[in-house]
């Protein structure tokens, strides 16, 4: 049976989002209203990705649990990790890029030298069940 947790969000990430995201519709209208024709394309695909993309990123960042995987999702971003390649589950706060959407984090070392950083709002949980299904039980 899997177990879906999602990503804590830090209220900061949510300013800054938010902050970016009225900057974007601002700079997409002024050049709306300066461009004509085939020139709204530009501005167009600017404010999808200047607004879009963060909300898919927020929408989807989840961590997913089966009896053999880790699934981690954010937006187009996808891991699939077994769980008898992980070597090792870290708390953290490096702030590297990363499908976490809050410093408060978990490493999620895996395979030769790979790792993820990732933020469940249940952080305790989630290692108790991932630590379960490691342990076969």
């Amino acid at each position: 049976m899997s177990r879906v947790y999602r990503s804590r969000v830090d209220r900061w990430l949510v300013v800054v989002l938010v902050a970016s995201a009225i900057v974007c519709l601002g700079a997409a209208l002024a050049s709306f209203r300066a461009a004509s024709g085939l020139g709204l394309a530009g501005p167009l695909v600017a404010l999808l990705v200047g607004i879009g993309l963060p909300l898919w990123l927020v929408a989807s960042t989840r961590y997913t649990l089966t009896d053999e995987v880790l699934r981690v999702t954010c937006g187009p971003f996808r891991w699939r990790i077994p769980l008898g390649q992980i070597t090792g589950v870290t708390p953290t706060s490096n702030p590297l890029s990363s499908p976490a959407l809050s410093l408060d984090r978990l490493c999620i070392a895996y395979g030769s030298g790979k790792s993820v950083l990732i933020s469940p709002e249940d952080k305790r949980g989630f290692i108790d069940d991932l630590e379960g299904r490691r342990a076969g039980g």
